[in-house]
């Protein structure tokens, strides 16, 4: 008898990649979007304090009540509307459980994060795609227009979005909500880092549903921490998704302590976005180089002649780690680098100028 286990795989699932990242080490690691300021010491010493308290032996609670009340008080958003989990990922997918089957439409823009539409697929759904503009900005008026033609359950859109760095505005999240009863999700990972957000507009949209993460200007990527804020029926839904126990107590701990001292943290997001207009201006200036503008913690860049991953190979040589987005639909020529210290950016700036010298006389 011949064995063919894999067959019980869904076909659908067989037929895509996997989201991935090939494991580089460099000296300057701007590839991502990670925030370059760790927390302070005093504020892991705490934390660890707290973790040693208690016994590591017993579960965590079972729904982590004090952090979601905090989180209510953080965000001007109801405590039964917020749902924290393991990272915002997790809770992408728990959103994506209860609400795609076999043949449900997503409308998700393109290009943008990748996880939309992998987990789309893999759950049977269709994701839609909607271009952005020609400057790879939001086309609101084209995302209403599918939307609505479709009768689209749900459409997802990441704002800030990743990797282009493009916001849509407040007024057209509204728009959309208003247009039909489908869900808009807006992924806010980045908000932080634009000074703005929809979270306001819950009160009037009971079809939205916003998705956060302390792992940007948090600087907390290490703990996986993320929460999600709906109307409180939603909330309940995806709710019965979520694994149990799915927030450890270090984690937990780790959160409140990020509230308590968001003030801080806050300091290091205005540094953050003051290095993100200064590499924007001088990357204007490179010769070759077409930067975004970016409302993130984070600048795409189109390589206008030289091979970008030429570039990318030649600027590790270099020690500097930048993320190469050629495979992403319409970004065949570009590299993506966070936001790093003033240091990590001069890094950048000094391989990237020797990378694209490297082209114009011909070396290697």
């Amino acid at each position: 008898m011949t064995m063919r286990p894999l067959r019980h795989i869904k076909p659908s699932v067989r037929s895509i990649a996997a989201y991935t990242l090939a494991a580089r080490e460099a000296p300057v690691k701007i590839n991502q979007n990670e925030n370059p300021y760790d927390v302070p010491d005093g504020f892991k010493r705490r934390v660890l304090d707290r973790a040693l308290s208690r016994p590591w032996s017993r579960y965590p609670e079972f729904d982590p009540k004090e952090l979601v009340e905090r989180l209510a008080e953080f965000s001007g958003w109801k405590p039964d509307g917020i749902l924290a989990g393991n990272g915002s990922n997790e809770l992408i997918e728990a959103l994506l459980l209860v609400t795609v089957g076999p043949g449900t439409r997503v409308v998700i823009p393109e290009p943008t994060f990748t996880l939309y539409a992998l987990l789309t697929k893999i759950l049977g759904g269709e994701a839609i795609r909607v271009a952005l503009g020609p400057e790879l900005e939001y086309v609101p008026e084209e995302l209403r227009k599918v939307r609505h033609e479709l009768a689209a359950p749900i459409t997802i859109v990441c704002s800030p979005n990743n990797p282009t760095g493009g916001v849509l505005p407040a007024e057209e999240v509204s728009r959309l909500c208003e247009d039909a009863d489908g869900l808009v999700v807006v992924d806010e990972a980045y908000h932080e880092f634009s000074g703005q957000s929809v979270v306001p507009l819950l009160a009037r949209h009971p079809n939205l549903v916003v998705l956060r993460t302390f792992s940007k200007a948090m600087a907390l990527a290490g703990l996986r921490l993320g929460y999600l804020l709906a109307s409180p029926e939603i909330v309940r839904e995806v709710n019965k998704a979520r694994l149990p126990y799915n927030l450890n107590f270090f984690s937990q701990a780790v959160a409140m302590a990020a509230l308590d001292d968001w003030d801080t943290l806050r300091g290091n997001v205005e540094k953050i976005v003051a290095s993100r207009e200064d590499l924007l201006y001088r990357l204007y200036r490179v010769p070759g180089v077409r930067p975004f503008p970016s409302k993130a913690n984070f600048i795409l860049l189109e390589l206008l002649e030289a091979d970008p991953k030429t570039v990318f190979e030649s600027v590790y040589r270099r020690g500097v780690l930048v993320r190469d987005v050629t495979s992403y639909p319409r970004l065949q020529r570009c590299l993506r680098v966070s936001v790093g210290s003033e240091p990590e950016n001069e890094a950048f700036l000094s391989a990237l100028r020797h990378a694209l010298e490297e082209r114009r006389f011909g070396r290697v």
